[in-house]
């Protein structure tokens, strides 16, 4: 039985989901203690119990303990069933998310898969499901799964009420795959979504973009949702390379300006751009455990956050892996995976 102190490191969720995915896939059983210890809403969230119940779903597994709040819990894997499944995550809480934890298993199981996850899609504590769709997928799929997401509704905080769509076919083993550059710039392109509220929010977020990056009036879109959808406003950047896309989200809220989310979202991305780094921090995150389960891979990013190194801590726990962060030139960091 694996033991996890739940509040070491970075100390969030995402710890919690790690070892879901891991105990899948390697048939290890884990106690984790302490979740979210360190948080000012500690133990286990909503989001949380749906990851934890679709990994039993899909894993046929057994969770002990598992309750909205629980500071501990024990999960016992079974075997994986791919099939469809549909999870429905609650309010706002976050599909993307969900969808972390059970895709591991599921795109090296031995059948296809389609999910159904409802909840929220562009959520401000967490990736948006553009960023899966265009930032992370993509790198997936060149491991050796197939791998499609459709949005079909979004969903905002707090309302939620998103569904997206995923198509899995698994494979044998995942490939290793090494991105020590992103190549060159191809495109760019600046969207603020805004729905059941004032156009005027979008045009503000915009124009700060265009003071501070300079993209131009053709790469600037305004995209008005139903209203039924909101209310609701997110902005996303994103910078197409060869090798790899950057997606960063600034979200509207209550008492922020609309040029503050502008401003937040455009030096993030003036700061990713800055750098030579193929991977920002969310996707660095996302990147290790795949890798570690290909036995090997690499990549450029920026520097590591808390969060990669504390998944890189529970990685080792279930898998022979080491994972090195090393300090590079242009304002950058490599991570390498090995065996």
């Amino acid at each position: 039985m694996i033991i996890i102190d739940g509040s070491e490191g970075e100390g969030g969720g995402q710890v919690l989901r790690t070892a879901l995915s891991l105990s899948l896939v390697t048939g290890k059983p884990f106690r984790i203690e302490k979740i979210r210890a360190n948080r000012s809403r500690p133990g286990v969230m909503r989001q949380h119990v749906t990851a934890v119940e679709a990994a039993c779903a899909i894993g046929g597994a057994e969770c002990e303990e598992l309750a909205v709040g629980a500071s501990e819990l024990t999960f016992m894997p079974g075997k994986v069933k791919p099939g469809e499944h549909r999870f429905a995550v609650g309010t706002a809480g976050s599909t993307g998310l969900v969808l972390q934890t059970i895709l591991p298993p599921l795109m090296l199981a031995d059948a296809p898969s389609s999910l159904i996850l409802e909840g929220g899609t562009h959520n401000i504590f967490a990736p948006p499901f553009d960023f899966l769709d265009r930032v992370f997928l993509p790198i997936l799929n060149r491991m050796g799964p197939r791998i499609s997401a459709k949005l079909v509704r979004p969903g905002f905080y707090p309302a939620g009420g998103g569904r997206i769509e995923v198509e899995i076919e698994p494979c044998d083993a995942l490939t290793r795959v090494d991105l020590p550059e992103r190549g060159e710039l191809r495109s760019v392109l600046a969207r603020a979504l805004v729905a059941a509220l004032p156009e005027e929010i979008a045009i503000r977020e915009l124009a700060a973009v265009e003071k501070i990056l300079g993209w131009p009036e053709e790469s600037r879109r305004i995209e008005q949702l139903p209203e039924d959808r909101g209310p609701g406003n997110i902005l996303m950047l994103e910078a197409v390379f060869d090798q790899a896309t950057e997606l960063v989200s600034g979200f509207g809220k209550l008492g922020v300006p609309a040029p503050t989310v502008g401003e937040q979202a455009a030096r993030r991305m003036a700061g990713y751009l800055a750098s030579n780094a193929v991977a920002g921090p969310y996707l660095a995150d996302q990147l290790l455990l795949p890798m570690a389960l290909a036995g090997g891979g690499s990549f450029t990013t920026v520097k590591p956050s808390q969060h990669s190194r504390t998944g890189a801590e529970v990685i080792a726990k279930f898998l022979e892996v080491g994972i090195a962060f090393e300090d590079k030139d242009g304002g950058c960091h490599l991570v390498t995976v090995t065996a």
